[in-house]
C-alpha cells in the first residue's frame, strides 16, 4: 500500500476514535464556524474562527421543505459536532448558522452560505461527515479589510470639432555662421610629485580571534529533506538557521496558529506533537520549515510553509490531514529520492 494511503486511514482511525471514544451516538456531523470580518463570503487571514455562535443540520423533507434535524453551538475553538442516534442518510442535507448563544457578538448580524454535508467515514455501523467552514458576518466590514477599487466616472462626451487645414511650412534658413576664433591653451604648470608613502610598523600583541560557532557541513544549495526525529538529535543542532528551538510558533505561523496552538508552544515543542491531526499538522509544518531554512531545493520554500499551514488550519479536517501527508512525504524526500545529508556537527 502506498505511504500516503497507509498515513491517511491511520489519520481518519485518529478522528474516528476521537470522535466516538465514550460517545453512544453512531453518526457525526463536525465543522467550523470563522468571522468573515471583510464580508467578502471566503476565508481570509483576517478571519478567525467564532465561539457561541448556534448551527443547525437541516434536511429536504418530501414536500421539499427543510427540517432542522440537529443543533449544536460552537466551543472556544469556533468547533462543533451534531450527534445522532443510528446510521441516518444525510447526504442530501447542510448546515447553516442560525444565530449565537445569547452573548454579544460584533460578527453575528448576517450569516454566510449554508454547506452541504460531505460523508468522510462509513464503517462498523459509525458515520462521520463534514462540513466546509462556515461564516458569521459583522453588521459592515471592518476599516482594516481592503476595499474594492470605485468605477472610474465616464467622461463627457466632446463636442464635434471642424477641423482645421494646417497652413504650408513656412521655410526659413538659418543665419550665416560666423568663425569662432581659436584661443590657445594656457602653458602647464609642473606639478610636483607627491610625498613618500610611509608605511607603519607591525602591531604585535593584538588578542586572539573568538571561536565562532560550527558551521554545517552541508551546502545549502543541496537538495537535503530531514524528518522531524534527525531534528530533534543534539548532534545535529547546529542545523538551525534563523531560528532556535526556543521561538515561538506564534511568531514564525502568525495569529491563525497562535488561536489553534497558544502562544507559549515553542518550535522545540512543536516537534514532539503526535497523536492528534492538529499537532501531527504542527511537527510536520515546523520539520518543513526548517528543512525549508537549510535547503534552497527543499520542495516548499518558507512563505510557501507557512501561507499552507495558516491555509489548512482556516479549513476543515479533511484539509489538516491532506496538509499534513504532504509534509510528511516531502520530509521524508519523496521515499528517499531526496536524502537527508546532516553530518554531526564539530
Amino acid at each position: 500500500m502506498d505511504v500516503l494511503l497507509r498515513s491517511r486511514f491511520v489519520f481518519l482511525a485518529i478522528i474516528c476514535a476521537a470522535a466516538f471514544h465514550g460517545m453512544e451516538a453512531a453518526t457525526v456531523v463536525s465543522g467550523n464556524v470563522f468571522c468573515d470580518q471583510c464580508r467578502d463570503g471566503q476565508l481570509s487571514l483576517f478571519d478567525y474562527p467564532l465561539s457561541g455562535i448556534k448551527v443547525a443540520v437541516a434536511c429536504p423533507g418530501s414536500d421539499g421543505q427543510a427540517t432542522v434535524v440537529g443543533e449544536e453551538t460552537t466551543n472556544w475553538f469556533g468547533s462543533y459536532s451534531v450527534k445522532f442516534d443510528g446510521t441516518p442518510e444525510l447526504s442530501s442535507c447542510f448546515v447553516q448558522v442560525t444565530g449565537s448563544d445569547g452573548d454579544t457578538h460584533n460578527c453575528a448580524a448576517s450569516a454566510g452560505p449554508a454547506q452541504r454535508l460531505r460523508a468522510l467515514f462509513k464503517m462498523f455501523n459509525y458515520a462521520f461527515y463534514s462540513v466546509d467552514s462556515l461564516l458569521s458576518q459583522p453588521a459592515q466590514p471592518m476599516s482594516f479589510c481592503p476595499r474594492a477599487p470605485t468605477p472610474p466616472t465616464p467622461s463627457p462626451v466632446p463636442d464635434p470639432v471642424t477641423p482645421v487645414i494646417p497652413l504650408p511650412p513656412t521655410v526659413t534658413f538659418p543665419p550665416p555662421v560666423t568663425p569662432v576664433p581659436v584661443i590657445p591653451p594656457p602653458p602647464v604648470t609642473p606639478i610636483n610629485p607627491p610625498p613618500p608613502i610611509y608605511t607603519l610598523p607591525p602591531v604585535s600583541g593584538l588578542p586572539p580571534m573568538p571561536h565562532l560557532p560550527p558551521m554545517p557541513p552541508a551546502p545549502y544549495t543541496e537538495a537535503s529533506a530531514c524528518p522531524y526525529q534527525s531534528w530533534t538529535m543534539p548532534q545535529y543542532r547546529c542545523y538551525w538557521r534563523a531560528v532556535n528551538p526556543d521561538t515561538k510558533v506564534a511568531l514564525v505561523f502568525g495569529p491563525v496558529a497562535a488561536e489553534r496552538y497558544g502562544t507559549d508552544v515553542t518550535m522545540w515543542q512543536s516537534l514532539q506533537g503526535r497523536g492528534d491531526p492538529y499537532r501531527t499538522l504542527l511537527r510536520e509544518g515546523t520539520t518543513a520549515y526548517l528543512n525549508s531554512l537549510n535547503s534552497l531545493q527543499f520542495p516548499y520554500n518558507t512563505i510557501a510553509v507557512v501561507a499552507h499551514m495558516n491555509s489548512a488550519l482556516l479549513g476543515s479536517q479533511n484539509q489538516v490531514l491532506l496538509t499534513a501527508l504532504r509534509f510528511i512525504r516531502a520530509n521524508g524526500g519523496y521515499n528517499g529520492n531526496t536524502p537527508c545529508k546532516f553530518t554531526p556537527c564539530n
